[in-house]
């Protein structure tokens, strides 16, 4: 499973995201798109949107804090 979390330094949003899948031992790649400008307009493209956190989990886009979509995505009940 690939997951990949776009986020900026500031976002708390983003910070309990990746505790969340710290906690479950759910490895993953973080992009700062603050950092990342072409990233961060990669991850506009794929969720039309520019606000973060952007979680992608093998392709399925989930915006913003959304944990039922994401425990779907990751298969977590």
């Amino acid at each position: 499973m690939k997951v990949t979390i776009y986020t900026t330094p500031i976002c708390p949003y983003c910070i309990i995201i990746k505790n969340y899948l710290k906690k479950n031992n759910i490895s993953f790649e973080e992009i700062d798109v603050l950092k990342d400008r072409e990233k961060g307009e990669e991850m506009a493209k794929k969720s039309n949107q520019e606000n973060v956190p952007v979680t992608e989990v093998d392709g399925k886009i989930i915006t913003g804090y959304d944990l039922k979509k994401l425990k779907e995505a990751l298969g977590i009940e």
